[in-house]
């Protein structure tokens, strides 16, 4: 895709009676917003510190254009996922006389549209947002599906809300100034969804892993794609997890786990990458998923230089940790495993036994 390509549209459908919503990835993607904040008089700019210059212009050119805009500035990353800063939001949104009509734009990583969309979906009980995710996590995975939520003390995303944005900006510009890190951590959730749903993806990235490392990378544009494709056909069919949304949940029950162990220091992507590694162990151990498929995470993570092990000696932890994960049902952990290449399913209960085999594999 190049700066004149026009925008790939990709619509999330809506649950009964509600509207469907378009994710728009392409470049130079903000003279989008106008038409996605419509009639409102109000609109809040939601954005982390980091991006305190980025926020400021957006307001301005709301303010351009005849809205009252004021722009709401957050911590980084996790740091903005408390209930302190959310209230922080809601005192912005009331000391600006924010009505039912008026919308929020959320603009940053996955951390910062997971606040704002959870700021919209509790203010007067639900308002109108905008997502305008800035990092590969945010365009792939946080801002696309209509979840939306913060930390708490005992886990992460304990407490949420579903609730869709009106659209979402996906302006693949904004990956160029990513450290390659960040940009690398988001490759996590690419890979994911190569596992469960598109194996396109891998070859992708197995065919030049160093290309595939850079947000100039010539297949860029096409794993973005790949990636927010998987999750709008998933997120369509079932906005509240009562199903097949489950499955995007690969590697995440151990994932959260290590995070919240962390203390959110590390990248959600490297915990995720770790957890896929651990979720592929664990099916190869339970007799359902392939040698090949099972090693093949191990290569493609490492390929591109994310994390596949994790300190042993936190394994009691990490247990009680999951246990507390939003995926368990009463005591019985539950985590998405694979029956083979593009093939998730749901193991339920497993021997403890199978899961302490299965860690020791990713123990440093």
């Amino acid at each position: 895709m190049t700066d004149d390509t026009a925008p790939t549209r990709i619509t999330v459908a809506g649950e009964a009676g509600a509207a469907p919503y378009d994710v728009l990835i392409g470049h130079r993607l903000l003279d989008q917003l106008p038409a996605l904040v419509g009639d409102a008089r109000r609109v809040a700019v939601i954005h982390p510190e980091a991006l305190a210059e980025t926020g400021d212009v957006l307001r301005q050119d709301l303010a351009d254009q005849g809205y009252e805009a004021i722009a709401v500035q957050v911590p980084n990353a996790e740091e903005a996922k408390t209930a302190e800063v959310a209230a922080y939001c809601w005192k912005a949104l009331g000391q600006s006389g924010f009505t039912r009509t008026d919308v929020i734009v959320g603009v940053g990583g996955g951390a910062t549209t997971d606040l704002a969309g959870f700021v919209a979906a509790t203010w007067l009980r639900g308002v109108r947002w905008v997502a305008v995710p800035t990092t590969v996590l945010g365009m792939v995975d946080a801002a696309v599906g209509g979840k939306t939520g913060i930390n708490t003390a005992e886990g992460k995303n304990l407490v949420g809300s579903f609730h869709p944005p009106a659209g979402v900006l996906c302006d693949l510009a904004a990956l160029a100034s990513l450290p390659v890190h960040d940009y690398v951590s988001g490759l996590a959730e690419i890979i994911k969804a190569g596992f469960i749903a598109d194996p396109a993806i891998l070859d992708l990235i197995e065919r030049d892993p160093e290309a595939a490392r850079r947000a100039d990378g010539p297949v860029t544009a096409e794993l973005v794609e790949r990636s927010i494709r998987v999750k709008a056909e998933v997120v369509s069919g079932d906005l509240r997890e009562a199903g097949r949304r489950e499955i995007l949940n690969y590697g995440h029950t151990l994932a959260h786990a290590i995070e919240k162990n962390e203390r959110y220091e590390w990248r959600h992507g490297a915990a995720v990458s770790v957890g896929m590694v651990f979720a592929a162990e664990l099916g190869r151990i339970a007799g359902k998923l392939d040698d090949a498929t099972a090693d093949r995470h191990r290569a493609v993570l490492t390929s591109v230089g994310l994390p596949v092990t994790y300190r042993g000696d936190q394994w009691p932890r990490l247990l009680e940790t999951m246990k507390v994960d939003k995926k368990s049902r009463g005591d019985l952990l539950r985590f998405i495993v694979l029956d083979g290449l593009a093939r998730p399913a749901v193991l339920e209960g497993p021997d403890p036994a199978m899961l302490l085999a299965a860690h020791a594999e990713i123990a440093a």
